[in-house]
C-alpha cells in the first residue's frame, strides 16, 4: 500500500501543525491528563485517516480491448440514457459511481486510447449521488478515443465536501487502461458515458472498483 502524491503535503503539513499543537496544549496542561490525552488521541485519528484517504493500493491489470473497466472506487448510483450535450450532442448510457470519504480516490482511464477532448468546468457542490450533480457541479470531462475508433467520456464531479478536482490528463496524451486519470479530495462522484445499448457488468448499487472491475464490454 502506497500513499497518494495528492496527499504528500497535507499530511505533511497537517502532521506538523498537529505536533505543534499537542507540543503547546501539553505544556500548559501537563497536570490536567484528560485534556491533552483527549487532544493526542483525535491528533492520531485525524493522521489516521489522512494516510487511510489518501492511500493508493496496487492493482495490476492485463490491458485488454473490448473490455471497459471501473474508473473509480464506490458505490453505483446511476445507469441511464442521457442526452449528453456537452461533447457528443446525442444520446449516451450514463453509468455513474459515488465515492464516500471511506473510498479510495485516485481514478483511472477506463480503456487505452488518445485524449481527445478536456473541459473543466466549474460550479456548484450539490451533494455528488444526486444526479443534478453531473449537470451543474464543478466538474472536468475528458474524452477518450480508441484505437478502434470508440470515444468514451469519462467526467470527474466534485462533491458537497470535495472541493479540489486534480486531471492529469492532456489533448493528445497516449494513455493506458489502468494509469491514473486523476484524484478528487473527500468525496466525489465520477461518470462515465458509452454509446446506448452497451452491455453492462455492473447494476445499479453494485460496490466497484477502480481497475479490479469490468465496468461494459465492447464487441468492434
Amino acid at each position: 500500500m502506497k500513499i497518494h502524491r495528492e496527499g504528500y503535503k497535507l499530511i505533511l503539513y497537517s502532521s506538523a501543525a498537529l505536533a505543534v499543537l499537542n507540543v503547546i496544549i501539553i505544556y500548559f496542561f501537563i497536570d490536567i491528563k484528560a485534556v491533552w490525552i483527549t487532544l493526542l488521541s483525535l491528533s492520531v485519528l485525524i493522521a489516521g485517516f489522512n494516510l487511510f484517504f489518501f492511500r493508493k493500493p496496487e492493482r495490476k491489470i492485463e490491458e485488454e480491448a473490448g473490455k471497459i473497466l471501473v474508473a473509480a472506487d464506490g458505490k453505483v448510483v446511476a445507469i441511464e440514457e442521457v442526452e449528453e450535450n456537452e461533447y457528443f450532442g446525442d444520446r449516451r448510457l450514463q453509468v455513474s459511481v459515488f465515492m464516500t470519504l471511506f473510498n479510495m480516490h485516485s481514478n483511472t482511464y477506463p480503456v487505452s486510447g488518445t485524449i481527445k477532448y478536456i473541459k473543466y468546468q466549474p460550479g456548484r457542490f450539490f451533494i455528488a449521488s444526486l444526479p443534478k450533480s453531473s449537470v451543474y457541479n464543478e466538474r472536468t470531462s475528458v474524452v477518450i478515443e480508441t484505437e478502434e475508433g470508440l470515444e468514451i467520456m469519462i467526467r470527474q464531479i466534485a462533491g458537497f465536501v470535495a472541493r479540489r478536482i486534480v486531471t492529469y490528463a492532456k489533448p493528445g496524451l497516449k494513455v493506458k487502461q489502468g494509469e491514473e486519470l486523476g484524484f478528487i479530495k473527500f468525496g466525489s462522484r465520477v461518470d462515465i458515458f458509452l454509446p446506448p445499448g452497451t452491455k453492462l457488468n455492473v447494476d445499479l448499487r453494485d460496490s466497484v472498483h477502480a481497475n479490479r472491475d469490468i465496468l461494459a464490454e465492447i464487441k468492434y
